[in-house]
């Protein structure tokens, strides 16, 4: 018995398995994306918490520790979601004048933190 599967054209037929494997996976509804703040030598400490606890909403605290880290590190994820959500959140950072990148999450869905790409090229000085 013979079993026939419909491709459509996002999909191609694997020869080993037999099985349909999407080819555009990084558009994938169930892909987290991270939104990645990065430092600059332009914008005070200060100004970057009150970004983060005007326009996210975070507490005094939360907003402090994502700064912290990205004077400290270089980068923070500050928030994570779908494709389209984190490049809007990227476009209102951009209007505050921060340099904010989107990357694909790397821990699958759910997660917050992490990412291992390197984010630039996509920024507002990339």
């Amino acid at each position: 018995m013979t079993l026939s599967v419909a491709l459509g054209p996002d999909t191609q037929e694997s020869t080993q398995t037999g099985t349909a494997s999407s080819t555009d996976v990084l558009t994938a509804p169930d892909i987290p994306w991270n939104l990645v703040i990065w430092n600059d030598p332009v914008n005070l400490m200060s100004y970057v918490s009150y970004v983060f606890r005007s326009y996210f909403g975070y507490s005094e605290a939360k907003a402090n520790k994502l700064m912290l880290e990205v004077h400290k590190k270089g980068r923070s994820i500050v928030a994570h979601g779908s494709k389209e959500q984190v490049e809007q959140h990227a476009v209102a950072m951009h209007g505050y004048g921060l340099w904010a990148t989107v990357e694909k999450a790397s821990g699958g869905p759910g997660s917050g933190s992490g990412g291992t790409g390197s984010g630039r090229g996509k920024g507002k000085r990339g």
